[in-house]
């Protein structure tokens, strides 16, 4: 992989081309990272207690690495 965490990039490719981040976290096995802000979804989360409400809360995914630059 040619990027590693800490890693500032530029995203060359998908919904997110052209905005920079820092990888948070990489997955080498399957040539991923984790961008901070980027690649953001929205999942709906169970209730974890009975008479709990359920909530959407935004997370990142991760994108593959062949769609990231370093950025100077």
């Amino acid at each position: 992989m040619h990027v590693k965490k800490g890693d500032n990039i530029i995203v060359l490719a998908g919904k997110d081309k052209g905005k920079t981040g820092k990888i948070l976290k990489a997955f080498p096995r399957e040539n991923q990272v984790l961008v901070e802000g980027i690649n953001i979804k929205k999942v709906h989360e169970r209730a974890k207690k009975s008479g709990a409400k359920g909530s959407i809360i935004e997370k990142n995914f991760p994108i593959h690495v062949s769609n990231v630059k370093i950025h100077k």
